[in-house]
């Protein structure tokens, strides 16, 4: 190895050494501090040098070296001669993970490791904030925590990755991967409304009710609405912005099932997230006055019965679009994303979005389906706090819906057109612009 390479990975051990080294120095640990943390990755660093020498034994003695150094250092705690005002081994655990950094630096990867050390001065010294979080979340955050962790980890890498069934869409794996996406995203705002509570406003509750669920959100809100007409206004914002997320969502999910055709599938829903941001601020700026009152605590999205009913659902629709786009055409597509999206907009999306990667569904069909099946949404949850809502929140979210979808359609109408357009600048060819536009004349 080249000297300036291992000046430079000295150093950086050096850096990274005196970045924990300051924290453990501000928290006063009295084991190791801002001189003996650097000296542990220089050594680690070092060791690994000798090791490309030597061989892997360098290592293995070396490791052994700074746990018994760790040990002696505690021997006075041990034996009742120094006091210590907490009891624990965070200092003991971070002096061994900054060794491996050091060594790694010579072996491996410097991106790597530095981001290793980073994150474990990140951790150490988020210390209070980390354990303010946990003491707000209870045994039923724990369980819908542990219940995601049997979704994500345990479930999805026994199950098989090849294609079943008719027209060969259904695939365990990937269904189940989508699966994974929509819990992991409604946990986190889960996670985030249980640490609030009742004291997150509509903003707030907005955003997370969308990411956990915009229609169980329109249906707690519209109930809220009619037992305190006084929250109606509040309401009708809190569901707005909802289902304002719900496209932001959408682009995620597009963006993560066919990232390939995003440039094509993206700029519609997008269009139609700015015009939502835009009409929740003016509900917003209309509600500014109303006070929010308590809001209702969402349910558990990492519940594993409900896992399996959105797997369900998403294959049901991924199924019947391909059976219609076999069976009836273009036009049978439509009335499947109109249903669908009455139902769950995600399972429609996801599912238009793997069938475009799979070329079986073109890119400005997939994106006119997907648009379809958010305004179907939007129509079927102001339906909802009609029925079961205040008045005034039902016209508040009936005004913004009505903009909404009538933008939509004019969005569906164009952009095909659009799409024509930028297709004729990127080729800049005049002849193949007359094409496009006359091709269907002839």
């Amino acid at each position: 190895m080249e000297v300036e390479t291992v000046l430079q990975r000295g150093a950086i051990a050096l850096g990274l050494g005196l970045l924990v080294g300051l924290q453990r120095e501000l928290t006063k640990s009295g084991l190791a501090g801002i001189r003996t943390f650097p000296v542990i990755t220089l050594f680690g660093a070092l060791s690994a040098l000798l090791s490309l020498q030597f061989g892997g034994w360098v290592i293995a003695s070396a490791t052994l070296a700074v746990a018994s150094i760790l040990i002696i250092g505690n021997l006075p705690l041990f034996c009742g001669n120094q006091p210590r005002e907490e009891s624990g081994v965070t200092t003991e655990f971070s002096a061994l993970v900054m060794f491996a950094v050091g060594a790694y630096l010579i072996v491996g990867e410097i991106i790597i490791a530095v981001i290793v050390g980073a994150l474990t001065a990140v951790l150490l010294q988020f210390k209070e904030p980390l354990h303010r979080v946990v003491s707000k979340i209870g045994d039923k955050d724990a369980y819908a925590i542990a219940q995601f962790v049997l979704i994500s980890l345990v479930i999805l890498p026994i199950l098989p990755n090849r294609a079943y069934g008719p027209y060969s869409v259904f695939n365990p794996f990937q269904t189940w991967t989508v699966v994974v996406l929509i819990v992991g995203m409604g946990l986190a705002a889960y996670i985030c409304q249980r640490m609030f509570g009742n004291k997150a406003g509509a903003l707030l509750s907005g955003v997370l009710g969308g990411l956990i669920s915009s229609t169980a959100t329109t249906v707690s809100h519209a109930r809220m609405s009619k037992q305190s007409p006084n929250s109606a206004v509040a309401a009708a914002l809190v569901i707005v912005i909802a289902s304002s997320i719900v496209f932001a969502r959408m682009i995620a999910e597009i963006l993560f099932v066919a990232p390939t055709q995003a440039a094509e599938l993206v700029p519609p829903v997008a269009a139609m997230l700015v015009l939502m941001i835009a009409i929740s601020a003016a509900v917003y700026f209309f509600a500014a006055r109303t006070k929010m009152e308590s809001v209702a605590p969402p349910s558990n999205p990492a519940d594993l019965k409900a896992a399996i009913v959105f797997g369900i659902v998403y294959s049901a629709v991924l199924f019947a679009v391909a059976a219609a786009k076999d069976l009836f055409g273009d036009s049978g597509l439509y009335a499947v994303s109109v249903i669908s999206g009455l139902t769950d907009v995600d399972a429609l999306t996801l599912s238009t979005a793997q069938l475009v990667s799979q070329s079986r569904v073109d890119p400005i069909t997939g994106s006119h389906l997907i648009l379809i099946g958010a305004l179907a949404n939007l129509v079927f949850k102001s339906g909802i706090v009609f029925a079961i809502g205040d008045r005034r929140a039902a016209k508040l979210v009936a005004v913004a819906v009505a903009i909404a979808v009538v933008t939509g359609i004019a969005i569906l109408f164009a952009w095909k057109p659009i799409a024509d357009a930028l297709a004729f600048i990127q080729c800049n060819d005049p002849s193949q612009l007359l094409s496009i536009q006359f091709g269907n004349q002839k």
